[in-house]
């Protein structure tokens, strides 16, 4: 029987900011989020990019597997979740070689009619890298173009599979680092049991020159980036309101 293929954007042969020691980062094809500050719009088109099995991406996995002992395997993307079939496949045989896998998602995808299908992913899952972008859900809506609660959904079937889950969320300046954006998403995270981390990272301008390649307007122009100091501030503001709520 012919493997199952995906659409794969990139790989990155040594990543060390998606999940924990050096890892192999698989990029996947297709987003249905359009987040204002996206610096990877050349993913959002689905069935796009390289086709590969699941062979073709772990013998690329393998020429550099002794990197790897403490790190693993990294599903991004885009949106992973778009092709859950593939990846669940993908972290299936990862598993059976006995590699840690990471899956750094929005969570925009999750339907409770898809519950099994989530479940059977679950299985092959170590760690999960989610992105929560605006902790308000007409904030949400206009910052991605996506309602909120599928995310939220996903993280609480997370916790019920009992996986760990790491927070991701952009500080981007005039949108979500005012107080009240920041406390409510450390209410909102803070009755996670599963919650092992938090990140909270400095938007930048990156990407306005691929944008700009695309022959795309930048829907952030004249947003200036953000200090690593702000970002360290607002990372506070959060973890204040998780302790208090967790006391």
């Amino acid at each position: 029987m012919k493997s199952k293929t995906g659409y794969i954007h990139s790989l990155e042969s040594f990543g060390t900011v998606d999940g924990p020691g050096i890892r192999f980062v698989v990029f996947f094809q297709g987003c249905p989020m359009r987040c204002k500050y996206c610096h990877n719009p050349d993913t959002w088109k689905v069935h796009e990019g390289q086709e590969m099995s699941v062979e073709e991406i772990l013998k690329e996995y393998d020429k550099n597997k002794n990197f790897y002992k403490k790190g693993g395997i990294t599903a991004t993307g885009g949106e992973p979740l778009l092709q859950m079939e593939f990846l669940t496949e993908l972290f299936k045989a990862a598993k059976e070689k006995g590699i840690h896998t990471c899956l750094d998602t929005s969570g925009i995808t999750y339907r409770e009619e898809k519950k099994e299908q989530f479940e059977e992913l679950f299985r092959y899952l170590d760690l999960v890298l989610l992105d929560i972008k605006h902790s308000l859900p007409k904030g949400h809506k206009e910052l991605t173009g996506q309602p909120q609660e599928p995310v939220l959904a996903f993280a609480g079937a997370l916790e019920k599979a009992g996986i760990p889950m790491v927070i991701r969320h952009v500080v981007v300046p005039g949108i979500t680092d005012n107080r009240e954006e920041l406390e409510t998403l450390g209410h909102l995270i803070a009755k996670f049991k599963n919650l092992c981390g938090l990140e909270v990272l400095p938007y930048h301008t990156m990407g306005i020159s691929k944008y700009e390649r695309l022959g795309m307007e930048y829907p952030l122009k004249g947003v200036e980036s953000m200090d690593k100091q702000e970002a360290k501030k607002a990372k506070e503001i959060i973890l204040e309101v998780i302790k208090r709520e967790r006391s």
